[in-house]
C-alpha cells in the first residue's frame, strides 16, 4: 500500500504562488481561504543571512492529531495513499482538528465544515500529480510513494539533506524540504 508524501526543493522555489492558485482553482477553494501558502523564512545574522522560500500545506502526518481528536470520525486517514482527509458530511465544524494541527493547515469552509489539502486525491487516483505539483514552473515540487525506494521522492530523500516542519510535535509529517 502506498504512503504518499511530497518533497520540495527550497533552492528552486521562487515563491511565485502558482501552486496556491492551482490549488484554489482545482479545488474551488472559496475566496479568502487557502489550502496551501508560501512562507519565507530568514535565518542567520547580518551579514551572513540565508532565506528559505517554501510552499506549505497539510503535512498528511503519520500520527495526525486532527484525526485522533475528531469526535465524529470526519477527519480520517484514507486507505489509498494514507492521505489525511475530511468527510464534509460527517464534520460538525467543532474546530477540534484546527486546534490540534501544529501546522495551522485547516480552515472552516463557509459551508461549516473543516477543509484542508487533500493532495488532490481525485487527480492522484486518476494517475496525475496534485495540481500544485503539476503547475510548478521551477519543478521544485515532487510527489510520490515514500515507501517505494525507487520513487523519485524516496531517491531525493536518500540523496539530499532535508528537514520537515516541527518534528518535535511528534506528528511524523510527510512533507519534506530539501536543503
Amino acid at each position: 500500500m502506498a504512503r504518499f508524501g511530497m518533497v520540495i526543493d527550497t533552492a528552486r522555489c521562487v515563491g511565485c504562488m502558482d501552486c496556491v492558485i492551482a490549488c484554489k482553482t482545482e479545488n474551488q477553494v472559496p475566496e479568502g481561504f487557502h489550502r496551501d501558502w508560501i512562507t519565507t523564512e530568514v535565518s542567520g545574522r547580518f551579514p551572513t543571512l540565508s532565506m528559505e522560500i517554501r510552499t506549505e500545506r497539510c503535512n498528511h502526518c503519520d500520527e495526525p492529531p486532527c484525526v485522533t481528536c475528531c469526535p465524529t470520525g470526519a477527519s480520517h486517514v484514507e486507505e489509498f495513499g494514507r492521505i489525511v482527509l475530511v468527510n464534509h458530511e460527517q464534520c460538525i465544524g467543532c474546530k477540534a482538528c484546527l486546534a490540534s494541527c501544529p501546522y495551522d493547515a485547516r480552515f472552516v469552509h463557509p459551508d461549516g465544515y473543516a477543509d484542508k489539502c487533500t493532495f488532490c486525491i481525485h487527480r492522484v487516483e486518476a494517475g496525475q500529480d496534485p495540481a500544485c505539483v503539476a503547475v510548478c514552473p521551477t519543478r521544485c515540487m515532487h510527489f510520490g510513494d515514500l515507501d517505494d525506494p525507487q520513487s523519485e521522492v524516496s531517491r531525493l530523500l536518500q540523496s539530499r539533506r532535508h528537514h520537515a516542519l516541527l518534528p518535535e510535535a511528534g506528528t511524523r509529517p510527510r512533507i519534506f524540504y530539501l536543503s
